[in-house]
């Protein structure tokens, strides 16, 4: 019998996935619960195993292609006994699996597969730990939003076993010794964001240079006293600062932490300072986001950032920290260069570079000094935000920069 397996709904609100990679190939003797497929669905990537026993009779799509919630993803030949209990799912809709996560009832099967169980609350990284360490991981409790398993749980259930070391995949050269590396998944989806925000929004960018010198020496008395405090070695880096500085700057001009709704016709003023923080990872730069930054304490923030930045990169991050940013910052510590023209993370209507922090001249009181300079450099959205107002709210960043009392580590700003 010919087992239809649907792409089912896999809890992230979207109607289509694209096939990242097939673990299987048409031909292949499945066992109930392999790995089968890695979909992704906007910047998140989850691991589907087989539903049912049985050969694969067709791959529906090839890698690289996008398959809508609901089409059929790949067929399987089954004995007929198994086919026959899951004759009338095939034929049904797919269940979107977010009433599990809402309700915390077990979710619906698809097409026999409980989507809970396919791997769409755990991603591939962490279903391949579970495999190498021997856990079932439908038998681990998931800790993550939303009930989402992480490599952490799978950790604590298999009582502590260490994660192996990760095999670096064969790199194909061709006869040139060219390297071909497939434009897909996560690379093609920020490739598309991207050019879209570029061929919509009217760039403009704008450079500002920032003395430092009084938030350096901030910085070194914060660290120098968290390690008095904890007995370990500061780790406020520059960031937290930058970012408390400019949240409380999106307060002061909320046109900057705008979206334009073009279809609506109007521009709409976030009640909100999410700030997103691009950040590289081995499969491109995801933004994660920092909520409420303005109403955060420098400390605060410094925690969060580190914490979202651990998750991004390891591929454990869930949706909802990868998405919904109304302002977003890019920065490359000590590799930040002197100026960049940063691309606006849309819906967004600007976007912040921040660049390296330095010691070079400068003239103080008509003498030659040396001082610790840096660059920042905002790219905006001319249909929205006027230059002289972009140039405003730089100049705030600037002058909480400069003389950087209001930035002390443990201070919050007054809710909003």
């Amino acid at each position: 019998m010919l087992y239809e397996f649907r792409l089912p709904d896999i809890g992230e609100g979207v109607a289509e996935g694209e096939v990242v990679r097939w673990l299987v190939k048409e031909g292949d003797v499945l066992q109930e619960d392999q790995p089968m497929v890695e979909i992704m669905t906007d910047k998140a990537t989850v691991e589907i195993p087989t539903p049912r026993a049985g050969r694969v009779a067709k791959l529906m799509y090839a890698e690289g292609q996008v398959c809508p919630v609901g089409k059929v993803l790949i067929t399987i030949e089954v004995a007929e006994a198994a086919a026959s209990g899951a004759g009338a799912a095939a034929a049904s809709s797919p269940v979107a699996v977010t009433h599990a996560a809402s309700t915390g009832e077990p979710a619906p099967r698809d097409n026999g597969v409980n989507a809970r169980d396919a791997g769409v609350l755990a991603t591939p990284a962490t279903r391949k730990l579970a495999r190498d360490t021997g856990v079932d991981i439908r038998e681990v409790t998931g800790t993550g939003p939303a009930g989402r398993v992480t490599s952490d749980d799978v950790r604590a259930h298999a009582g502590g076993a260490p994660a192996p070391a990760a095999a670096r995949a064969p790199e194909a050269h061709d006869a040139d010794g060219d390297v071909r590396i497939p434009f897909r998944g996560v690379r093609r989806k920020i490739a598309e964001h991207l050019v879209f925000s570029k061929h919509t929004a009217a760039h403009f960018t704008y450079v500002e240079e920032v003395d430092c010198t009084e938030l350096v020496a901030l910085r070194e008395r914060a660290n120098a006293a968290l390690a008095a405090q904890a007995k370990t070695a500061g780790k406020l880096s520059f960031l937290p600062f930058i970012v408390k500085a400019t949240a409380a700057a999106l307060v002061k001009f909320p046109q900057l932490n705008s979206t334009l709704d073009d279809a609506a016709g109007e521009i709409i003023q976030r009640g909100h300072r999410h700030i997103g923080l691009a950040t590289a990872t081995e499969v491109g730069l995801i933004v994660p986001v920092v909520r409420d930054a303005d109403r955060l304490s420098v400390v605060e923030l410094a925690a969060e950032i580190e914490r979202l930045a651990a998750l991004t990169r390891a591929g454990k991050a869930a949706r909802d920290e990868l998405s919904g940013s109304t302002f977003t910052i890019t920065s490359l510590g000590a590799l930040g260069g002197l100026l960049a023209t940063p691309i606006i993370n849309h819906p967004e209507v600007a976007i912040l570079g921040v660049h390296k922090i330095s010691k070079r001249p400068a003239v103080r009181n008509d003498s030659i000094v040396i001082r610790d300079l840096m660059n920042l450099s905002i790219s905006v959205d001319h249909r929205v935000v006027d230059g002289h107002e972009a140039a405003r709210f730089v100049a705030e960043i600037k002058a909480a920069l400069e003389a950087p009392a209001a930035l002390h580590p443990n201070a919050k700003a007054k809710a909003t």
